[in-house]
């Protein structure tokens, strides 16, 4: 398997992941010509997407999902509570329109994915797993805690694509308004840098070998200070971030490299 977080932040989300029968992509909330752009960039094309999986319907996770479907007639994959609610995407044709359910497993020739409920305030939001030879990669933003049942789908991933939205402090001192502040400090908000960090050393394991740490907020973060956080208290765990696990940025505007899941 293959991946690129091809954009990560509270602005727009989209990741890219494939093997040698099957490419995909989790969301595309930024302009279908920005999606298509980003692939470029690694080398890829959108024309050759089998699927999109959506996770929620919040507009930073599917802003180009209609463009995407239309133009290239590629397959949407979300469950039904998402699709009902999913707006101002246009007019999907019905033959690609897919249902795939909370804690339901499909296999796409050699690519088993599971989905996974998480806490957030929408509709039904899901994440995903996906595996094929015996590797897993796991993708968990946008949630407000992570449960023992989140953790058992993505424990112990080859590689993980991670929330760690805001650093507490500046959030609190910042300019958002209260009602926002509490909504995204809530258990069905997003996870602090620290949190994150906190429930990071439950989740990797021997094979864990590469973390992204994604969906950072513009206002409320920085990669350093979400680095930060991870790398001190991973090690505070005894957990080597210098050999063991690769703690790796990602971008609100660029794509991560292309790595192998090895």
């Amino acid at each position: 398997m293959k991946l690129s977080v091809l954009a990560s932040s509270s602005s727009g989300n989209s990741i890219y992941v494939e093997n040698n029968n099957f490419r995909c992509l989790v969301d595309a909330g930024l302009t279908g010509k920005k999606i298509v752009e980003n692939l470029e960039q690694i080398n890829k094309n959108i024309k050759d997407i089998d699927a999109i999986f959506v996770t929620h319907e919040h507009v930073d996770h599917i802003k180009g999902i209609g463009v995407l479907a239309r133009k290239y007639d590629i397959p949407i994959y979300a469950n039904k509570l998402t699709w009902d609610n999913m707006k101002n995407i246009g007019e999907i044709k019905s033959d690609l329109k897919f249902h795939f359910e909370k804690e339901e497993c499909k296999i796409f020739n050699d690519m088993v994915v599971n989905s996974f409920g998480v806490s957030h305030d929408a509709a039904n939001p899901q994440f995903y797993t996906f595996e094929c030879g015996g590797k897993r990669v796991s993708i968990l933003t946008d949630t407000g805690y992570v449960s023992d049942k989140m953790i058992d789908y993505i424990k112990n991933s080859h590689t993980l694509v991670y929330e760690s939205n805001h650093e507490e402090n500046v959030l609190l001192s910042g300019p958002y308004p209260w009602k926002t502040k509490q909504r995204i400090l809530s258990d069905k908000g997003h996870l602090s840098n620290t949190d994150s960090a906190n429930y990071l050393t439950k989740i990797v394991g021997d094979n864990t070998k590469n973390v992204f740490l994604a969906h950072l907020s513009k206002e409320n973060n920085t990669k350093e200070l979400a680095r930060l956080a991870a790398k001190s208290i991973l090690e505070r765990n005894d957990i080597d971030c210098n050999n063991k696990i690769m703690i790796l940025d990602t971008d609100p505007v660029n794509p991560t490299k292309l790595i192998d899941i090895v």
